[in-house]
């Protein structure tokens, strides 16, 4: 009631715990135990389709790292300043000029024993960059970034909902997944436009809401 009367919604950061691994277990635990013992394998590769969650983990270990007092930094389509932890997400979509940036920074960060983290839309092989760098990004951990199925969506949806702190009803979650845009992104968007509604009108979520939302 205090929330609806205030009008305002707790902001949701991306978090390796609020992360919903499906079939990407392996990963998040690779990602969690290189960011905890700060030695071991320093670099990472991960790729998937759009809406698999890639954005999510690198902000996520990004902020992981800056919680634990180191530097960190996190850029997207571009290559960031040298810190202890970096993250470099799109990486297809760095120029030429960039290129050459993340080959050094992927040097200086191995030299250094940083840890380097980069994301993008296809495996190493059949990125479209110099060969040096493709190179270069399959020397360390490579691991796909799954998409969720519809079970696993339904749970981050309740889970985004939970972390906002309004109640999402299963008839509402149906209705989204059944009608909604299919990637999870989309999906979350779609949620928090949700609730912003739901606030302004102050009542509860309801699928008549979000199909004036979809239509919106």
């Amino acid at each position: 009631m205090t929330q609806l009367l205030l009008g305002i919604a707790p902001e949701w950061t991306p978090t390796l715990d609020n992360f919903v691994a499906g079939r990407n277990v392996e990963l998040l635990s690779a990602l969690r135990q290189a960011l905890a013992a700060r030695q071991g394998e320093r670099g990472f590769y991960i790729w998937g389709e759009a809406g698999a969650g890639k954005s999510h983990l690198l902000q996520a270990a990004a902020g992981t790292a800056r919680a634990a007092g180191l530097d960190a930094a996190y850029a997207c389509g571009e290559v960031p300043q040298a810190a202890q932890v970096v993250a470099v997400d799109g990486v297809e979509k760095l120029d030429a000029a960039a290129q050459i940036e993340l080959f050094s920074l992927y040097n200086r960060q191995r030299e250094h024993g940083g840890m380097l983290l980069v994301s993008g839309a296809q495996a190493p092989a059949f990125l479209p960059l110099r060969d040096d760098l493709r190179t270069r990004l399959g020397w360390g951990l490579v691991y796909q970034v799954h998409a969720l199925d519809d079970a696993e969506k339904t749970q981050a949806l309740k889970q985004h909902a939970q972390a906002r702190g309004f109640d999402l009803p299963n008839e509402v979650t149906t209705y989204l997944l059944r009608h909604g845009r299919r990637d999870l992104p989309a999906l979350l968007a779609t949620l928090d436009a949700l609730d912003e509604h739901c606030l302004r009108l102050k009542r509860a979520a309801s699928v008549p809401l979000l199909k004036e939302v979809m239509q919106g």
